[in-house]
């Protein structure tokens, strides 16, 4: 399937999924309130690095793992389910200015990304084998798109620090992303508890 995506047909599937609303980008919109724009540059190779893990791995071996182990689906979708909702219960109890614990950090971006459903989708549907003559450029379209939509989510979650009232909008988007992280978590359970 993933091979007769035409290049318009796949950027178009890729920015549908990248854009919307997930962990990784509400880390980085979070990164964006906490520490301002420059912040979420720092932490583009993080993103893109848990992309490229998940991606890469899944696209050589993705095929062979799930019918060698079938239970590594339901693995990987467990983990990622346990760590956003460790995301969000962090966020929620977050104090005013993200230091310490409740900082987005790179480590916190890498992980998030590494276990992002997103990328299973990218790995496993809509890239092509590797051997195919378009994978590589669909590749590097992945890796730009990501860091485009990273870096818009980031500007968002910079204009809450615009004004005097930013510190109560930091507040308000921390708690936001807390709930977002946590229904984000409770879906991926939902969808085990539907197969």
């Amino acid at each position: 399937m993933a091979t007769s995506l035409s290049y318009a047909s796949f950027l178009s599937a890729l920015l549908a999924l990248l854009l919307a609303p997930g962990p990784t980008n509400t880390l980085m919109a979070l990164a964006g309130a906490q520490k301002g724009f420059r912040r979420v540059l720092h932490l583009l190779p993080s993103e893109l690095l848990g992309y490229l893990a998940t991606v890469l791995t899944l696209a050589w071996l993705g095929a062979w793992l799930f019918e060698c182990w079938p239970a590594a689906g339901v693995t990987l979708k467990v983990a990622a389910a346990i760590w956003v909702m460790y995301l969000a219960v962090k966020l929620w109890g977050a104090r005013l200015g993200g230091r310490g614990k409740t900082e987005v950090t790179a480590l916190r971006v890498f992980t998030t990304t590494l276990l992002n459903p997103k990328a299973l989708i990218f790995g496993l549907v809509l890239l092509p084998i590797p051997a195919d003559a378009q994978f590589l450029p669909k590749l590097g379209l992945l890796c730009l798109s990501a860091t485009a939509v990273a870096l818009t989510w980031g500007v968002a979650g910079a204009l809450t620090q615009i004004g005097e009232a930013g510190g109560i909008r930091l507040c308000i988007a921390q708690r936001i992303a807390s709930i977002w992280l946590a229904v984000v978590s409770f879906t991926l359970l939902a969808s085990l508890l539907r197969t």
